[in-house]
Protein backbone atom coordinates (compact mmCIF):
# COMPACT_ATOMS: atom_id res chain seq x y z
CA UNK A 1 0.00 0.00 0.00
CA UNK A 2 1.45 3.35 -0.86
CA UNK A 3 2.50 5.31 2.10
CA UNK A 4 2.38 9.45 1.65
CA UNK A 5 4.12 11.08 4.71
CA UNK A 6 2.71 15.00 5.53
CA UNK A 7 3.89 17.51 7.22
CA UNK A 8 1.33 20.18 9.12
CA UNK A 9 1.82 23.77 10.24
CA UNK A 10 0.72 26.65 11.85
CA UNK A 11 0.50 29.36 14.60
CA UNK A 12 -0.11 28.17 18.04
CA UNK A 13 -3.66 27.80 18.49
CA UNK A 14 -4.41 27.83 14.45
CA UNK A 15 -6.29 23.98 15.29
CA UNK A 16 -3.45 21.35 13.80
CA UNK A 17 -3.39 18.90 16.63
CA UNK A 18 -7.32 19.42 16.54
CA UNK A 19 -7.40 18.90 12.95
CA UNK A 20 -5.25 15.51 13.36
CA UNK A 21 -7.72 14.21 15.75
CA UNK A 22 -10.41 14.91 13.60
CA UNK A 23 -9.29 12.73 10.71
CA UNK A 24 -8.59 9.98 13.23
CA UNK A 25 -11.87 10.11 14.50
CA UNK A 26 -13.74 10.64 11.31
CA UNK A 27 -11.91 7.57 10.05
CA UNK A 28 -12.30 5.27 13.17
CA UNK A 29 -8.08 5.60 13.83
CA UNK A 30 -8.55 5.97 17.30
CA UNK A 31 -8.39 2.80 19.44
CA UNK A 32 -11.47 2.81 22.27
CA UNK A 33 -9.11 3.38 25.03
CA UNK A 34 -7.55 6.47 23.74
CA UNK A 35 -11.13 7.38 22.36
CA UNK A 36 -12.76 6.85 26.15
CA UNK A 37 -9.52 9.04 27.49
CA UNK A 38 -10.58 12.09 25.13
CA UNK A 39 -13.99 11.79 26.19
CA UNK A 40 -13.40 11.84 29.93
CA UNK A 41 -10.12 14.64 29.54
CA UNK A 42 -12.65 16.83 27.64
CA UNK A 43 -15.49 16.16 30.26
CA UNK A 44 -13.14 17.34 33.09
CA UNK A 45 -12.10 20.18 31.38
CA UNK A 46 -16.06 21.12 31.41
CA UNK A 47 -15.91 20.74 27.35
CA UNK A 48 -19.31 20.38 25.71
CA UNK A 49 -16.98 18.82 22.75
CA UNK A 50 -14.47 16.28 22.08
CA UNK A 51 -11.12 17.93 22.40
CA UNK A 52 -9.30 16.42 19.68
CA UNK A 53 -5.76 18.07 19.74
CA UNK A 54 -5.84 15.52 23.01
CA UNK A 55 -5.02 12.60 20.44
CA UNK A 56 -1.62 13.99 19.17
CA UNK A 57 -0.25 16.18 22.03
CA UNK A 58 2.00 13.73 24.15
CA UNK A 59 3.89 15.83 26.06
CA UNK A 60 2.66 16.64 29.20
CA UNK A 61 3.98 20.35 28.79
CA UNK A 62 1.66 20.22 25.78
CA UNK A 63 -1.03 18.98 27.73
CA UNK A 64 -1.20 21.39 29.92
CA UNK A 65 -0.12 25.12 27.64
CA UNK A 66 -2.68 23.79 24.81
CA UNK A 67 0.67 24.22 22.32
CA UNK A 68 2.57 21.49 20.27
CA UNK A 69 6.44 21.59 21.45
CA UNK A 70 7.70 18.32 19.90
CA UNK A 71 7.60 16.41 16.43
CA UNK A 72 4.58 13.88 16.77
CA UNK A 73 4.17 11.15 14.30
CA UNK A 74 0.69 9.87 14.09
CA UNK A 75 -0.09 6.99 11.88
CA UNK A 76 -3.72 5.73 10.34
CA UNK A 77 -4.91 4.12 7.04
CA UNK A 78 -7.38 4.54 4.61
CA UNK A 79 -8.73 1.15 2.65
CA UNK A 80 -6.87 3.43 -0.27
CA UNK A 81 -3.30 4.68 1.49
CA UNK A 82 -1.42 4.79 4.41
CA UNK A 83 -0.25 8.06 6.25
CA UNK A 84 2.49 9.24 8.30
CA UNK A 85 1.57 13.40 9.49
CA UNK A 86 4.42 15.01 11.24
CA UNK A 87 2.75 17.35 13.79
CA UNK A 88 5.11 19.75 13.92
CA UNK A 89 5.12 22.91 16.40
CA UNK A 90 4.22 26.35 15.01
CA UNK A 91 6.32 28.76 17.19
CA UNK A 92 9.14 30.78 16.36
CA UNK A 93 11.58 29.08 18.82
CA UNK A 94 10.66 25.18 17.55
CA UNK A 95 11.49 26.21 13.76
CA UNK A 96 14.26 23.33 13.58
CA UNK A 97 11.37 21.07 14.77
CA UNK A 98 9.39 21.78 11.79
CA UNK A 99 12.11 22.03 9.39
CA UNK A 100 12.86 18.43 11.29
CA UNK A 101 8.99 17.24 10.35
CA UNK A 102 9.07 18.61 7.28
CA UNK A 103 12.29 17.74 5.78
CA UNK A 104 11.10 13.88 4.90
CA UNK A 105 7.29 14.97 3.93
CA UNK A 106 6.21 14.73 0.77
CA UNK A 107 2.84 17.15 1.11
CA UNK A 108 1.91 20.00 3.69
CA UNK A 109 -0.93 21.08 5.61
CA UNK A 110 -0.90 24.57 6.02
CA UNK A 111 -3.35 26.15 8.86
CA UNK A 112 -4.61 29.74 9.02
CA UNK A 113 -6.96 30.93 11.43
CA UNK A 114 -9.88 32.43 9.39
CA UNK A 115 -10.13 35.24 12.07
CA UNK A 116 -6.61 36.33 12.25
CA UNK A 117 -5.95 35.45 8.38
CA UNK A 118 -2.49 35.15 6.73
CA UNK A 119 0.44 36.23 9.63
CA UNK A 120 3.98 36.60 10.65
CA UNK A 121 3.79 32.81 11.38
CA UNK A 122 2.16 31.84 7.72
CA UNK A 123 4.64 33.59 5.77
CA UNK A 124 7.57 31.51 8.11
CA UNK A 125 5.72 28.15 7.48
CA UNK A 126 5.50 28.66 4.22
CA UNK A 127 9.11 30.10 3.93
CA UNK A 128 10.02 26.82 5.42
CA UNK A 129 8.14 24.47 2.27
CA UNK A 130 9.08 26.41 -0.07
CA UNK A 131 12.69 26.12 1.06
CA UNK A 132 12.46 22.39 1.27
CA UNK A 133 10.76 22.42 -1.50
CA UNK A 134 7.53 20.89 -0.64
CA UNK A 135 5.73 20.12 -4.13
CA UNK A 136 2.11 19.71 -2.91
CA UNK A 137 0.71 22.05 0.04
CA UNK A 138 -3.00 22.03 1.40
CA UNK A 139 -4.17 25.73 3.10
CA UNK A 140 -6.53 24.68 5.57
CA UNK A 141 -8.67 28.02 6.33
CA UNK A 142 -9.19 26.65 10.02
CA UNK A 143 -12.40 28.12 12.31
CA UNK A 144 -14.66 29.16 9.73
CA UNK A 145 -17.33 28.49 12.15
CA UNK A 146 -16.09 31.60 14.03
CA UNK A 147 -16.46 33.79 11.50
CA UNK A 148 -20.18 32.34 9.92
CA UNK A 149 -19.00 30.30 7.41
CA UNK A 150 -17.88 33.17 5.04
CA UNK A 151 -17.43 32.60 1.82
CA UNK A 152 -15.71 36.22 1.70
CA UNK A 153 -13.33 35.75 4.30
CA UNK A 154 -12.32 32.70 3.04
CA UNK A 155 -11.77 34.25 -0.27
CA UNK A 156 -9.29 37.33 1.03
CA UNK A 157 -7.29 34.78 3.08
CA UNK A 158 -6.78 33.16 -0.32
CA UNK A 159 -6.05 35.91 -2.25
CA UNK A 160 -3.61 37.07 0.41
CA UNK A 161 -1.64 33.75 -0.13
CA UNK A 162 -1.64 33.55 -3.24
CA UNK A 163 0.40 37.42 -3.00
CA UNK A 164 2.46 35.51 -0.63
CA UNK A 165 3.45 32.04 -2.96
CA UNK A 166 4.29 34.33 -5.31
CA UNK A 167 7.29 35.44 -3.22
CA UNK A 168 8.59 31.85 -3.23
CA UNK A 169 11.60 30.86 -5.02
CA UNK A 170 10.28 27.31 -5.70
CA UNK A 171 7.28 27.87 -8.74
CA UNK A 172 6.50 24.04 -9.33
CA UNK A 173 4.16 23.97 -5.90
CA UNK A 174 0.74 22.88 -6.22
CA UNK A 175 -1.45 24.61 -3.60
CA UNK A 176 -4.98 23.78 -2.74
CA UNK A 177 -7.44 26.14 -0.31
CA UNK A 178 -9.71 24.21 1.78
CA UNK A 179 -12.29 25.90 4.07
CA UNK A 180 -13.04 23.66 7.20
CA UNK A 181 -13.89 23.69 10.96
CA UNK A 182 -11.64 20.84 12.26
CA UNK A 183 -13.43 21.22 15.58
CA UNK A 184 -16.76 19.94 14.33
CA UNK A 185 -15.85 18.05 11.06
CA UNK A 186 -16.86 20.34 8.12
CA UNK A 187 -14.49 19.47 5.39
CA UNK A 188 -11.57 17.92 6.96
CA UNK A 189 -13.45 14.00 6.33
CA UNK A 190 -17.07 14.94 5.27
CA UNK A 191 -18.26 17.57 3.42
CA UNK A 192 -19.91 20.51 4.72
CA UNK A 193 -23.42 21.11 4.99
CA UNK A 194 -22.84 24.77 6.35
CA UNK A 195 -20.75 26.09 2.97
CA UNK A 196 -22.42 25.01 0.40
CA UNK A 197 -20.24 27.75 -1.88
CA UNK A 198 -17.64 25.32 -1.06
CA UNK A 199 -17.35 22.27 -4.22
CA UNK A 200 -14.17 21.32 -3.60
CA UNK A 201 -12.64 18.58 -2.19
CA UNK A 202 -12.00 17.92 1.57
CA UNK A 203 -8.71 17.83 2.92
CA UNK A 204 -9.00 13.75 3.06
CA UNK A 205 -10.32 13.68 -0.04
CA UNK A 206 -7.81 15.89 -1.45
CA UNK A 207 -4.66 13.50 0.09
CA UNK A 208 -6.34 10.77 -0.91
CA UNK A 209 -6.15 11.73 -4.55
CA UNK A 210 -2.24 12.60 -4.73
CA UNK A 211 0.23 10.21 -6.04
CA UNK A 212 3.74 9.32 -6.02
CA UNK A 213 4.15 11.34 -9.37
CA UNK A 214 2.02 14.50 -8.02
CA UNK A 215 3.98 14.90 -4.99
CA UNK A 216 7.52 13.88 -5.93
CA UNK A 217 9.54 16.28 -8.16
CA UNK A 218 11.42 13.51 -10.40
CA UNK A 219 15.40 14.17 -10.54
CA UNK A 220 18.23 11.80 -11.98
CA UNK A 221 18.43 8.46 -10.64
CA UNK A 222 20.77 8.45 -7.35
CA UNK A 223 21.88 4.80 -6.04
CA UNK A 224 24.09 4.91 -2.41
CA UNK A 225 25.36 1.51 -1.60
CA UNK A 226 24.25 0.60 1.77
CA UNK A 227 25.55 -2.85 2.06
CA UNK A 228 27.42 -5.37 -0.27
CA UNK A 229 25.47 -8.79 -0.42
CA UNK A 230 28.42 -11.68 -0.78
CA UNK A 231 26.54 -15.06 0.27
CA UNK A 232 28.83 -17.48 2.36
CA UNK A 233 26.96 -20.73 0.15
CA UNK A 234 28.73 -22.59 -2.56
CA UNK A 235 25.29 -22.29 -5.15
CA UNK A 236 25.70 -18.09 -4.79
CA UNK A 237 30.00 -18.39 -4.07
CA UNK A 238 30.52 -15.99 -7.15
CA UNK A 239 27.68 -13.33 -6.00
CA UNK A 240 27.98 -9.97 -5.28
CA UNK A 241 25.15 -7.67 -5.70
CA UNK A 242 24.76 -4.35 -4.12
CA UNK A 243 22.11 -3.21 -1.27
CA UNK A 244 20.20 0.26 -1.68
CA UNK A 245 17.52 2.10 -2.29
CA UNK A 246 17.02 4.24 -5.46
CA UNK A 247 16.40 8.30 -5.13
CA UNK A 248 14.99 10.07 -8.17
CA UNK A 249 14.69 9.05 -11.44
CA UNK A 250 14.30 4.79 -12.12
CA UNK A 251 17.19 2.60 -13.27
CA UNK A 252 17.28 -0.51 -15.72
CA UNK A 253 18.91 -3.35 -16.60
CA UNK A 254 21.26 -2.91 -19.36
CA UNK A 255 21.74 0.62 -17.86
CA UNK A 256 25.59 1.69 -18.37
CA UNK A 257 26.95 3.37 -14.55
CA UNK A 258 29.18 5.31 -12.73
CA UNK A 259 30.71 4.27 -9.65
CA UNK A 260 31.31 7.05 -7.00
CA UNK A 261 34.06 8.03 -6.02
CA UNK A 262 36.59 5.37 -8.54
CA UNK A 263 34.35 6.81 -11.26
CA UNK A 264 34.90 3.75 -12.85
CA UNK A 265 31.85 2.18 -15.24
CA UNK A 266 29.86 -0.98 -15.81
CA UNK A 267 26.23 -1.91 -16.33
CA UNK A 268 23.33 -3.12 -14.33
CA UNK A 269 23.21 -7.04 -15.12
CA UNK A 270 20.76 -7.82 -12.69
CA UNK A 271 17.67 -6.02 -10.08
CA UNK A 272 16.42 -8.05 -7.24
CA UNK A 273 13.68 -7.48 -4.68
CA UNK A 274 14.38 -10.42 -2.71
CA UNK A 275 14.28 -13.09 -4.90
CA UNK A 276 12.54 -12.14 -7.87
CA UNK A 277 14.10 -9.92 -10.61
CA UNK A 278 12.77 -6.96 -12.17
CA UNK A 279 13.69 -4.63 -15.64
CA UNK A 280 13.27 -1.11 -13.17
CA UNK A 281 13.89 -0.36 -10.32
CA UNK A 282 11.63 2.95 -9.32
CA UNK A 283 12.46 5.58 -7.55
CA UNK A 284 12.19 5.01 -3.55
CA UNK A 285 12.32 1.29 -4.15
CA UNK A 286 14.90 -0.73 -2.05
CA UNK A 287 16.64 -3.47 -4.07
CA UNK A 288 19.87 -5.23 -4.85
CA UNK A 289 21.75 -4.33 -8.16
CA UNK A 290 24.31 -6.78 -9.68
CA UNK A 291 26.58 -5.70 -12.32
CA UNK A 292 28.44 -6.99 -15.42
CA UNK A 293 31.95 -6.20 -14.13
CA UNK A 294 33.95 -6.86 -11.17
CA UNK A 295 34.89 -3.12 -9.35
CA UNK A 296 35.68 -1.93 -6.03
CA UNK A 297 31.91 -0.99 -4.25
CA UNK A 298 31.65 -0.35 -0.76
CA UNK A 299 29.21 1.00 1.84
CA UNK A 300 28.56 5.19 1.08
CA UNK A 301 28.95 4.53 -2.42
CA UNK A 302 27.22 5.54 -5.66
CA UNK A 303 25.97 3.99 -8.33
CA UNK A 304 24.75 7.02 -11.54
CA UNK A 305 23.66 6.42 -15.00
CA UNK A 306 26.63 7.47 -16.74
CA UNK A 307 25.64 10.22 -18.77
CA UNK A 308 24.44 11.64 -15.33
CA UNK A 309 27.16 12.17 -12.99
CA UNK A 310 26.69 14.61 -10.38
CA UNK A 311 29.34 17.19 -9.08
CA UNK A 312 32.15 16.25 -7.06
CA UNK A 313 33.33 19.32 -4.63
CA UNK A 314 35.14 19.63 -1.86
CA UNK A 315 33.76 23.05 -1.28
CA UNK A 316 29.85 23.16 -0.45
CA UNK A 317 27.58 26.57 -0.43
CA UNK A 318 24.49 25.77 1.83
CA UNK A 319 21.08 27.24 3.56
CA UNK A 320 21.47 25.92 7.17
CA UNK A 321 18.79 25.58 9.72
CA UNK A 322 20.73 25.82 12.79
CA UNK A 323 19.36 23.42 15.65
CA UNK A 324 21.96 23.84 18.58
CA UNK A 325 22.38 25.71 21.61
CA UNK A 326 25.92 26.55 21.04
CA UNK A 327 26.36 29.31 18.15
CA UNK A 328 28.11 28.22 14.67
CA UNK A 329 30.97 30.60 13.90
CA UNK A 330 33.61 31.05 11.14
CA UNK A 331 36.33 28.54 11.18
CA UNK A 332 34.44 26.03 13.38
CA UNK A 333 34.89 22.31 12.57
CA UNK A 334 32.11 20.04 11.89
CA UNK A 335 31.37 16.42 10.56
CA UNK A 336 29.06 16.67 7.18
CA UNK A 337 26.97 13.55 6.96
CA UNK A 338 26.00 13.48 3.35
CA UNK A 339 23.89 9.96 2.85
CA UNK A 340 25.40 7.37 4.49
CA UNK A 341 28.78 9.16 3.85
CA UNK A 342 30.86 11.57 6.69
CA UNK A 343 33.32 14.18 6.05
CA UNK A 344 34.83 16.69 8.35
CA UNK A 345 33.93 20.47 7.11
CA UNK A 346 34.88 23.65 8.42
CA UNK A 347 32.60 27.00 7.75
CA UNK A 348 34.39 28.86 5.90
CA UNK A 349 32.00 31.78 5.57
CA UNK A 350 28.60 32.88 6.59
CA UNK A 351 27.23 34.57 3.79
CA UNK A 352 23.89 35.90 5.17
CA UNK A 353 20.89 35.42 7.79
CA UNK A 354 17.71 34.57 5.81
CA UNK A 355 14.86 36.43 6.98
CA UNK A 356 11.48 33.69 6.85
CA UNK A 357 9.29 36.47 6.30
CA UNK A 358 10.02 37.12 2.68
CA UNK A 359 11.74 39.86 4.09
CA UNK A 360 15.54 39.67 2.74
CA UNK A 361 18.71 38.92 4.22
CA UNK A 362 20.94 40.61 6.94
CA UNK A 363 24.36 41.08 5.88
CA UNK A 364 27.69 40.56 7.90
CA UNK A 365 26.69 38.01 10.42
CA UNK A 366 29.99 36.79 12.64
CA UNK A 367 27.53 33.81 14.41
CA UNK A 368 24.72 31.96 13.84
CA UNK A 369 22.19 31.29 16.58
CA UNK A 370 19.48 28.46 17.36
CA UNK A 371 17.26 28.73 14.58
CA UNK A 372 18.66 30.97 12.57
CA UNK A 373 18.31 29.79 9.01
CA UNK A 374 21.67 31.07 6.89
CA UNK A 375 23.44 30.91 4.08
CA UNK A 376 26.78 29.62 4.76
CA UNK A 377 30.00 27.90 2.81
CA UNK A 378 32.02 24.86 3.79
CA UNK A 379 35.14 23.57 3.04
CA UNK A 380 35.15 19.71 3.05
CA UNK A 381 38.50 17.25 3.65
CA UNK A 382 37.39 15.16 0.71
CA UNK A 383 34.99 15.39 -2.08
CA UNK A 384 31.35 14.29 -2.08
CA UNK A 385 29.25 13.47 -4.82
CA UNK A 386 25.89 16.04 -4.34
CA UNK A 387 23.66 17.79 -6.67
CA UNK A 388 22.02 21.07 -5.43
CA UNK A 389 18.97 20.90 -3.65
CA UNK A 390 16.54 22.12 -6.41
CA UNK A 391 17.57 19.27 -8.38
CA UNK A 392 17.36 16.76 -5.82
CA UNK A 393 15.73 16.76 -2.76
CA UNK A 394 17.69 13.31 -0.97
CA UNK A 395 21.25 14.14 -2.51
CA UNK A 396 21.23 17.95 -2.75
CA UNK A 397 20.75 17.72 1.82
CA UNK A 398 22.97 16.94 4.55
CA UNK A 399 23.32 16.90 8.29
CA UNK A 400 26.10 18.90 10.47
CA UNK A 401 27.24 16.72 13.60
CA UNK A 402 29.11 18.24 16.48
CA UNK A 403 32.22 16.04 16.85
CA UNK A 404 32.44 16.84 20.50
CA UNK A 405 29.17 15.85 21.68
CA UNK A 406 28.19 13.83 18.32
CA UNK A 407 24.87 15.77 18.58
CA UNK A 408 23.22 16.86 15.13
CA UNK A 409 23.36 20.88 15.02
CA UNK A 410 22.51 21.78 11.57
CA UNK A 411 20.44 20.31 8.37
CA UNK A 412 21.75 21.86 5.41
CA UNK A 413 20.21 22.21 1.38
CA UNK A 414 23.32 22.42 -1.52
CA UNK A 415 22.80 25.54 -2.84
CA UNK A 416 26.15 25.06 -5.44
Amino acid sequence: MEVLKIATAGSVDDGKSTLIGRILYDTQSLTQDKLEAIEKTSQQKGYDYLDFSLATDGLVAEREQGITIDVAHIYFSTPHKSYIIADTPGHVEYTRNMVTGASTSQASIILIDARKGVTEQTKRHFFINNLLRIKDIVVAINKMDLVAYSQEVFEKIKNDFRTLSNQGEYEGQNISFIPVSALHGDNVVHHSTEMPWYQGLTVLDHLESLTQEKVYDTGKPRFPVQMVIRPKTEEYHDFRAYAGKVYGGDLQTGDEVVALPSLQKSSIKDIYFYNEKYQTAVSRSSVSITLEDEINLSRGDMLVKAEEVPQLTKEVEAIVCWMDNKTMEIRNKYTLQHGVNKVLAMVSEIESKIKTDFSGTEQEVKSVEMNDITLIKLKLNKEIYCDPYKDHRTNGSFILIDNTTNHTVGVGFVQA
